[in-house]
């Protein structure tokens, strides 16, 4: 019966090549714009799900008033985050100040390589969830130490056990290697990061921090938190939108700077640019457009 069947088709496909070739070339093309379609919105509605409480991180932004038009940032006051902790720790299970990207310069006896790191807080690693190849997510409470990830081990060291030896940072800042982490994946915001080393350290290679004069008025640092399992990210922006003005003299509080959380589940978290723009929703829209699409290219190529 199938043989019969099959003997049938073959004879139709043969009688009728050019038809069949479109029939078939339609479907093919269309099952491929489909698949691919739907790997970039899979990729998209996981973005950030390495993390394993991706659902509760989110970086703290401002909005403010330049005049007359309402701009936002990324960049905070070194200050926000020991704020963050001292009013608001209950409804914080980690609050991290960081750095920006840069791309410090590693040396190991003759070898130099460059790769791309940030400066973080000690509690980074646990907020990030890294997976730990060698040491623990502890690895940043010495201020002279570095954790790398398991690339940047390899092009350091190679085979040889990286822990505990120690390398300079930039020429000058020497470090001991305490801890080797998993590549982050592409679809995480911090995929780019390489090399963490200590905030604790940053604040030593630069002493004029604390000595500002006005500590609240400048903003060149980044602020990412993890909420507790009972924390709810509306409300604690709204509980936290003033954190800043009441810190600021009269002038500056005049920009009407306002505080809030952007949550990494909803795009991407803004890791190297201070003044940005993120419109709400951008990428659910895009992921439910290029659905859509994928419906459409299918549905006439299947009916065909």
């Amino acid at each position: 019966m199938i043989k019969n069947y099959l003997k049938t088709t073959w004879r139709n496909l043969v009688k009728s090549k050019g038809y069949s070739a479109i029939n078939i070339g339609g479907l093919a093309v269309g099952m491929a714009v489909v698949m691919l379609i739907g790997l970039w919105v899979y990729d998209e509605l996981t973005y950030n799900s390495y993390h394993k409480n991706y659902d509760r991180i989110a970086q703290v932004m401002q909005h403010a008033n330049f005049n007359g038009k309402i701009g936002t940032q990324s960049a905070n006051p070194a200050l926000m985050g020991p704020e963050l902790r001292a009013k608001y720790g209950n409804d914080f299970k980690y609050v991290v100040q960081a750095s920006w990207y840069y791309n410090p310069l590693l040396s190991v006896g003759d070898k130099h390589i460059s790769q791309e790191g940030i400066y973080f807080e000690e509690d980074a690693p646990e907020m990030l969830s890294l997976q730990m190849l060698k040491g623990t997510r502890a690895g940043l409470h010495d201020p002279h130490s570095i954790l790398l990830s398991a690339s940047a081990a390899q092009a350091l060291f190679g085979e040889e056990d990286p822990m505990g030896k120690t390398l300079r940072v930039d020429r000058s800042q020497e470090v001991k290697v305490t801890g080797v982490y998993e590549d982050l994946p592409n679809n995480s915001s911090f995929n780019k990061v390489k090399v963490i080393l200590p905030w604790s350290l940053w604040i030593i290679q630069n002493p004029w921090v604390n000595k500002m004069e006005k500590p609240w008025g400048s903003n060149f640092s980044q602020t990412f938190v993890q909420l507790t399992e009972q924390g709810d990210m509306e409300n604690i922006s709204r509980k936290i939108k003033h954190v800043k003005s009441d810190k600021v003299g009269k002038d500056e509080a005049k920009t009407n700077w306002v505080v809030f959380l952007h949550p990494c589940v909803n795009g991407i978290c803004i890791m190297n640019s201070a003044m940005v723009s993120i419109p709400g929703g951008v990428s659910s829209t895009y992921d439910c457009l290029a659905s859509s699409a994928a419906l459409c290219c299918y549905w006439p190529a299947l009916i065909s």
